[in-house]
This record gives C-alpha cells, sequence and structure tokens, in this order.
C-alpha cells in the first residue's frame, strides 16, 4: 500500500468514497472502493461506517455490498437543482439582453472587487470585453458601488478606510468624502450608475438582488458604449432590470421574497 494517507487530503476522502460510488452505478464492497480509493484498507473501513452511521450509504440486502443512501441522494438532487438554478439565471439574462440589447451581467462580490459571475453579450460588434471571471474595483463600477451601498455604516467604513481610490476612468471618484455621499445617493435611489467612471466611453446600471433576509447578494447589471447609449437613456431601463432582480430573486430565494424596490 502506498502512503496515500499523505497525499490525499482529510476533508476530501469521504467525498472520493461518495464519488467512487457515483461513478460505479452499482453497490460496491469495501475491497471494491478500495481499488479506486488508495486508502489504507482500516482507514476506508472507518470512513464507510462513518457514512453509514451518518445516513450517507447504506448496506445492499444482497451480499452487503454499499450504495448511496437518502442524504446522499437528497444532495445530488440539491447539486441537480443548482445546475438548473444556473439554467434559469442564464434565461432572465438572456431575455434582458434581448430587450435592453445591450450586455447584461450577474456579478457577486469578491476578495477586491465584483466578480462577473454570469454574462449575456449584447449582438453588436462594438462591446466591451468584461469576461466571466473578471473582477472590477468597487469604487468606480455600479455593481461596485451598489455593494458598498448595501453596507451598514461600520461595514462601509470599514472597507473605505482599506480601499484605494484610483482613477480608472475620466469620471472616478477618488476622493472618499464624495464616494460617501454618493453611496448616500444609491442607497436612497435603489439602484447604481457607472457614467464612465470605470472606463471611457461606457455607462452602466445596477440593481441589487437581495437574499431572503434581505442581505446584498449579488447585482444584475448592463454596460453600454455612450455611442448607442447615454447615461440618461442608461437610467431608463431601471424599473426593467429591478422586475429582472425580482424574477432572479424569486427563482434563487423562493418566491415569498419580496419584490426589488
Amino acid at each position: 500500500m502506498s502512503d496515500a494517507h499523505d497525499r490525499i487530503p482529510t476533508n476530501m476522502r469521504m467525498i472520493f468514497i461518495l464519488e467512487t460510488l457515483a461513478q460505479a452505478g452499482r453497490p460496491l464492497s469495501v475491497a471494491e472502493l478500495g481499488e479506486t480509493v488508495d486508502l489504507p484498507k482500516p482507514t476506508l473501513h472507518r470512513l464507510c461506517t462513518t457514512l453509514e452511521e451518518d445516513g450517507f450509504l447504506i448496506r445492499d440486502s444482497i451480499g452487503g455490498r454499499l450504495r448511496p443512501a437518502r442524504r446522499t441522494r437528497l444532495m445530488a438532487s440539491g447539486l441537480l437543482m443548482a445546475s438548473q438554478l444556473h439554467i434559469a439565471r442564464r434565461m432572465v439574462l438572456t431575455g434582458l439582453a434581448a430587450e435592453i440589447r445591450e450586455t447584461c451581467n450577474f456579478v457577486v462580490p469578491g476578495e477586491s472587487g465584483m466578480t462577473y459571475l454570469d454574462r449575456v453579450d449584447t449582438p453588436w460588434p462594438l462591446r466591451y470585453q468584461l469576461p466571466i471571471g473578471a473582477e472590477v474595483p468597487f469604487h468606480c463600477t455600479a455593481s461596485g458601488k451598489l455593494f458598498l451601498a448595501n453596507h451598514d455604516t461600520a461595514g462601509r467604513e470599514r472597507l473605505l478606510g482599506a480601499m484605494a481610490l484610483g482613477p480608472e476612468g475620466p469620471n472616478a471618484i477618488t476622493d472618499k468624502d464624495r464616494l460617501r455621499s454618493e453611496l448616500q445617493a444609491i442607497r436612497k435611489a435603489g439602484h447604481s450608475w457607472d457614467n464612465e467612471e470605470f472606463m471611457a466611453g461606457m455607462v452602466a446600471i445596477a440593481v441589487p438582488v437581495f437574499d431572503h433576509e434581505a442581505r446584498f447578494a449579488a447585482a444584475l447589471a448592463f454596460h453600454a458604449p455612450v455611442q448607442r447609449m447615454d447615461f440618461e437613456q442608461a437610467k431608463a431601463w431601471v424599473p426593467r432590470l429591478k422586475d429582472a432582480a425580482t424574477q432572479l430573486r424569486e427563482l434563487m430565494f423562493g418566491e415569498d421574497a419580496p419584490p426589488i424596490r
């Protein structure tokens, strides 16, 4: 036996056992599991016993082989639903982008900026490329300012205290007192904006997607070049964005979630 216990992280061992059973598509004995999961036999027996006691595995009535139990099936169903949620979210973004005819984004907070989790691009050849996974600053983007505005005062001040306000676009706010006033206006308005603050020639609007406890979870946003849409035209789409954000909130957190105001 190799030193597998040195190579497989402790917190991954049970996952590998469940993965092996899922890929096999049939009940397996501990010995059969050991052919794939390279762990010492005593360790493998102990982990399988724990999974069985906790309701993730059950013994087959014929032969005593192990197969997924109710908790594992519920977990698998939940992961499948998460995939279906992605499809539903994509459909909301696609419908919104078809109406606005500009790039629509689903953006979440990251470690040092807002991260693009999903997007549907405009059909126009002139577009700003901000790919999925890209991280953009908090202080000069519509989604980032929205995130900051939805913090309480203490939390917002902690973030501002650690933040460098770089002059990204020509209208970027680089003064913290001015940014504080801007965030208060955004919080009051219920939506956020970027008027050539992140990039020259680009405007953007964002609205919040709150969770079931009315906490900021994500931003729904779109951006456009000023050659096609000026700032006032962009703001006219706020009601439609809020309708779409309510759809997303209901999909993510349940139909009882209140609408975005």
